[in-house]
């Protein structure tokens, strides 16, 4: 990655340079402060930065205590979509080269998932980010799609390519969701 060969990195490094974001929203019992830093590294500047970035600052703002509000154990005293844009903050917050979104989308409604394109989008240019999605628009802008079928890459190539292709199996998902006709 990035002309650095990972396997001589050890893994402490390594997977700090990495940052994931997963279908399930990762968050645990305490505040909205010590979800987003849990190291106590950031100033409050930086929090309510990535929270805006995150869209997700009005929200906190409009909480009593703000980033002290508590945080129930996996978030579950906030809305999916809240949980995944705490996530989107904390990957902000990270500034890592690599960022794994698995799913990230999939449990949110579709104005949640704009906005996490949007801010990927604008905020991570400079990543290389991996995307595991079925929803094919989150991934219509990326530089190459890979197609598994039954566990084997099948297709590797731009979305551009791959749609013009009539016979490729990117373009028969593309069809079966309306994104092509």
């Amino acid at each position: 990655m990035d002309n650095i060969d990972v396997s001589k990195l050890g893994l402490q490094l390594l997977r700090s340079r990495i940052t994931i974001i997963p279908q399930d929203p990762v968050l645990f019992c305490g505040t909205i402060r010590s979800n987003l830093d849990p190291f106590d590294k950031y100033t409050d500047e930086q929090l309510w930065h990535v929270l805006e970035l995150g869209h997700l600052k009005t929200f906190v703002k409009s909480l009593e205590i703000g980033l002290e509000h508590p945080v129930a154990e996996g978030g579950e005293n906030l809305s999916v979509g809240q949980r995944q844009l705490i996530c989107l903050a904390r990957a902000l917050l990270r500034k890592t080269n690599v960022l794994v979104l698995d799913e990230a989308t999939a449990a949110v409604d579709l104005e949640t998932d704009s906005l996490i394109q949007s801010t990927i989008r604008t905020q991570f240019s400079h990543c290389t980010v991996l995307t595991i999605a079925h929803r094919l628009n989150t991934i219509l802008d990326s530089d190459r799609v890979m197609v598994l079928d039954a566990g084997n890459v099948a297709e590797f190539d731009s979305p551009k390519n791959l749609l013009s292709d009539h016979q490729s199996i990117f373009y028969s998902l593309a069809k079966d969701a309306g994104i092509v006709s």
